[in-house]
């Protein structure tokens, strides 16, 4: 089981910005933890914090993506189109996925400092 999740930001208020506007329509609360923006999803899903870390300069994840889960396919698009209006910018539009598992509906975003998310709705 993750116990949390850190995603490295130049920025902290921006990209707390950024995934505050993702995260919401999936369910998320935006708090703190100190000098990070936390989201929580219910005591069940381990943490999102985001910010600055404290070995440097944070760049982003070669290899890495977040992936969160959207309700429907039109959660994805909303998380997407706020995603986008919050300074991240598109990997892959909202659709249908025939490389996942049939009913696979995602988006792919850059956050403000590079890292990929994906957000899925895995229908049946």
């Amino acid at each position: 089981m993750i116990s949390h999740v850190i995603i490295g930001a130049k920025d902290t208020d921006k990209s707390g910005d950024f995934y505050e506007a993702v995260l919401t329509p999936l369910g998320y609360n935006r708090g703190a933890a100190g000098k990070w923006a936390a989201f929580r999803c219910g005591e069940d899903n381990p943490p999102v914090l985001v910010g600055a870390p404290l070995e440097g300069e944070a760049r982003p994840a070669n290899g890495a993506m977040f992936g969160f889960r959207g309700d429907s396919p039109a959660t994805v698009d909303v998380a997407y189109a706020a995603g986008i209006k919050a300074g991240g910018t598109d990997d892959g539009p909202p659709g249908p996925r025939t490389n996942a598992p049939p009913g696979t509906y995602a988006a792919y975003l850059r956050d403000p400092t590079g890292n990929k998310i994906g957000i899925f709705h895995f229908g049946g």
